[in-house]
């Protein structure tokens, strides 16, 4: 009997941390939501999403999405570190508020559940399309959606 409740009270703490675990990675995905993307349609805040799961599930990114999301890489040109998302390395205040929060939470939990039909196949990539960075010329143009474009 004792064998069995340290068994269960062990694999309630597996599932607790895990949840907790979800709850965070979530966070991390709806806040990149929200500052990439808030002014943008549905299908516009799913690309983004999609295209940071798209790098958790690639050997080229780091496997969690806080982990994409915060990535910094040496940029030579500038010679500094840079932040894979813009937003990361401004000081902003890293929760949302109101409708667009709730927008960018909604459409990352459709993203994070797999709910929501790939809309950006294998996009790993996207610019707003206000500016023309230099990498763009190196990647195939996937898609436009809204205010961004995105690449594999």
């Amino acid at each position: 009997l004792l064998c069995s409740l340290v068994y269960f009270a062990y694999t309630d703490h597996v599932r607790a941390v895990s949840a907790q675990q979800s709850d965070i990675e979530l966070a991390c995905l709806a806040r990149n939501i929200y500052f990439e993307a808030r002014g943008e349609s549905t299908a516009g805040q799913h690309a983004v999403a999609e295209v940071t799961m798209n790098r958790v599930a690639s050997k080229k990114f780091p496997n969690t999405v806080c982990d994409v999301v915060y990535e910094k890489r040496w940029d030579r040109i500038r010679k500094r570190y840079v932040g894979a998302f813009s937003w990361t390395e401004l000081e902003v205040n890293s929760r949302g508020k109101g409708i667009a929060w709730q927008r960018a939470v909604a459409s990352a939990q459709a993203d994070f559940d797999g709910q929501q039909a790939p809309t950006v196949h294998g996009a790993l990539f996207y610019h707003a399309d206000s500016i023309e960075p230099r990498w763009a010329k190196t990647k195939k143009r996937v898609a436009k959606i809204g205010h961004h474009i995105f690449y594999e």
